[in-house]
């Protein structure tokens, strides 16, 4: 009955704090940023504590470092990314025009040379260039339109006028405060878990800081090197807007396979229509695409990520699209840390499960958290 009634409070008051954030999702943005910052400077202030500064000291010189090294980043990377863009907006029916007409081209091509085959496979009816063109310019409008629609909600569902405003503002007063105190309330929060069950959360808490840790800051630099090395590589192979695109990869790279699919699609894509009918470039633009993927999977990530959150990525890619729909471009930063932490809590659960008289049919071992690992991974 105890064990009952601490479910059902943990569980209701779980509902009301999941109830509440989703109602102040619009207000969000500069709290979550700034706790997100003043967790990941932690370390760093503790070692500059450990050489003598003191903790105010710490936190006023790393974070006017941060920002100022944030200030320098964006005055010389939004001009360059801003042009880009414009560029490729104005240069994009051109693009998609001459996307078409090369497609229209292939199929032509292959109802020539593959008729008998197509024949086989019952799809022996020509199909015209009009009507090939139509329904790539189809595709592109309702791509288009997905992009925008979800731009849309990312940019309303975080109020976003207002929280750029409040973000530049307000997150590092935030984080500010966040880092200066981190210590302190954390030993706060420990003071108010029941002393029944401390160690047992202490040892979740370790398990959880270690898997946010190893995933946020190993993918952080996976990211940044990934966007450097498309950005530069596609530039220097004279691709058309192979900085913007290099950038957004690295920067969409943080979901699994989606940054390196989208900058192999799109960067082939650019390289077919500008080089046509020639192939160099097109093949150079794949060599740096496909050494930056082999790089990412086997040097980059088993070395700084490894298996820290314990998560499968389909599970990573549901939480970012649930946690972005619900919460706006807020939910994209705090899906990953949800995800583990729930993950965390869940196999700790599930191995108290497998040790309990439920699922052994004899009374449970007194053997504290944390146990064998009978289960690696969940989901």
């Amino acid at each position: 009955m105890i064990l009952q009634r601490h479910v059902l409070v943990w569980t209701a008051l779980a509902a009301v704090l999941a109830y509440g954030l989703y109602q102040l999702s619009g207000v969000l943005l500069p709290f979550v940023a700034g706790i997100t910052l003043g967790y990941l400077l932690d370390p760093l202030a503790d070692r500059m504590q450990r050489f003598g500064l003191h903790r105010l000291g710490s936190t006023i010189v790393i974070l006017v470092s941060f920002l100022v090294a944030l200030v320098l980043l964006v005055l010389i990377l939004a001009p360059i990314l801003a042009h880009q863009f414009m560029a490729f907006v104005d240069n994009l029916p051109t693009l998609a025009g001459k996307l078409q007409e090369l497609i229209g081209l292939g199929s032509r091509y292959l109802q020539h040379h593959g008729g008998e085959t197509l024949k086989k496979l019952g799809l022996s009816d020509t199909v015209s260039n009009a009507d090939i063109q139509n329904s790539i310019g189809s595709l592109i409008s309702q791509a288009t339109t997905y992009v925008l629609g979800l731009l849309r909600s990312l940019w309303f569902g975080g109020q976003a006028l207002y929280g750029l405003f409040s973000l530049l503002v307000v997150t590092p007063v935030v984080a500010f405060y966040i880092l200066l105190d981190w210590k302190r309330m954390i030993a706060t929060i420990d003071g108010w878990v029941p002393i029944e069950h401390r160690l047992e959360v202490r040892a979740i808490a370790r398990d959880i800081d270690k898997a946010l840790a190893g995933f946020v800051r190993g993918q952080f630099i996976v990211s940044v090197f990934l966007g450097l090395w498309y950005g530069v590589g596609l530039t220097l192979v004279g691709l058309n807007f192979g900085f913007l695109i290099g950038m957004t990869g690295g920067f969409l790279s943080f979901i699994p396979y989606v940054g390196s699919l989208a900058v192999m699609i799109v960067s082939l894509a650019v390289a077919l229509v500008q080089s046509w009918p020639a192939w160099d470039l097109m093949a150079m633009t794949f060599g740096v695409v496909f050494v930056g993927q082999f790089l990412e999977g086997n040097v980059l990530s088993p070395n700084l990520v490894g298996a820290s959150v314990g998560l499968h990525p389909v599970w990573i890619i549901f939480a970012l699209l649930a946690f972005g729909s619900l919460f706006g471009f807020t939910g994209l930063i705090v899906a990953v840390p949800v995800a583990a932490a729930a993950g965390v809590v869940l196999r700790f659960l599930l191995r108290k499960y497998l040790r309990s008289e439920l699922y052994t049919g004899e009374a449970e071992a007194g053997v504290p958290y944390p146990m064998p690992r009978q289960v690696k991974t969940l989901a």
